[in-house]
């Protein structure tokens, strides 16, 4: 059945860029865009400093004078809690890729892995001041108001997957007598394989960005033109589509709001992917996708409940 659907798929894309080859060119163009411009230059130089910490026990070193404080208020050991912070400054889909790395590594257990993935993974500080707020929103909004009601929301997904699903106040710290994997002995090895993972991470980051933007451009152009249907499922599709075209509709500016803030907690279906892609196997999407829906539930409930006080 997924072969199927793929293939499907495939096929309308194909006819799509057949049939109308300027607005997927477009779209395309659009999508290489954000990847040229954004995601390289914010994320490549994470991933691969991130990658060359990695493989020395420089993670260990900087974050566990301050264990007690991830134990007791994230549930987290030191290597959990630098996916934290760094998913949350470095945005999609890096706190995904530490987990999974770290799990691969045998840094952090299975269980934390996948606990880290309902709360870690986020639109970085960067994107909700300049392009929700600025772009998206016109700067009507404070920024303190967006990330407050984004984190609050992130919170209580938190608070929910550690006390009700997982049902563990704390992770402990992997055991030293597991099994290893394998480190890069030299300096100049470390950093070799760094860029390389760094560059193959992104290149295929770029590649569901530009399938997605056609998909994209495909909803843009077969739903009613101006509806709110179809910014809903640019959102769902690709979210910086979506909040792009969002800030382009007539629609009234609470409708933007809760529209866009909804979209950004959810990610969109491009994140998804991309979050799919860098677990690599080793980890679900399941509890991603599971805590991304109550994240945008939660965000939109209390934009709602603000929008009343205010």
């Amino acid at each position: 059945m997924k072969q199927r659907i793929t293939t499907a798929g495939v096929i309308c894309l194909l006819l799509f860029l057949l049939k109308y080859p300027e607005e997927a060119l477009f779209a395309a163009r659009d999508g290489m865009k954000l990847w040229l411009n954004t995601l390289i230059p914010t994320l490549l130089p994470f991933l691969i400093l991130t990658g060359i910490l990695l493989h020395t026990k420089g993670i260990e070193k900087i974050l566990s004078p301050l264990s007690f404080f991830w134990k007791k208020f994230l549930g987290l050991t030191p290597c959990g809690a630098y996916v934290f912070l760094l998913g949350m400054l470095c945005g999609y889909p890096m706190g995904a890729k530490l987990a999974s790395d770290l799990y691969q590594e045998n840094k952090i257990s299975k269980k934390e892995a996948s606990y880290l993935l309902t709360f870690s993974n986020n639109p970085s500080p960067v994107f909700l001041t300049a392009y929700v707020s600025q772009i998206c929103l016109g700067g009507r909004t404070k920024i303190t108001e967006i990330a407050g009601i984004l984190l609050l929301s992130n919170f209580i997904c938190m608070l929910f997957f550690r006390f009700i699903i997982y049902k563990n106040k704390t992770f402990a710290p992997i055991s030293p007598s597991k099994k290893e994997t394998s480190a890069v002995s030299s300096p100049g090895a470390v950093i070799d394989v760094s860029i390389m993972n760094g560059f193959e991470t992104i290149t295929r980051l770029g590649g569901y960005i530009l399938l997605f933007s056609i998909l994209g451009a495909v909803i843009g152009h077969f739903c009613p033109s101006d509806s709110e249907g179809k910014y809903i499922f640019l959102g769902i599709t690709e979210l910086t589509t979506g909040l792009h075209q969002l800030a382009l509709s007539s629609l009234s500016y609470m409708k933007k709001y809760l529209y866009a803030m909804t979209m950004t907690a959810f990610g969109g279906l491009c994140i998804l992917a991309q979050t799919k892609s860098v677990l690599k196997g080793q980890l679900s999407v399941l509890p991603y996708f599971a805590a991304k829906c109550m994240y945008a539930a939660l965000t939109a409930l209390l934009v709602l409940v603000v929008a009343q006080l205010v």
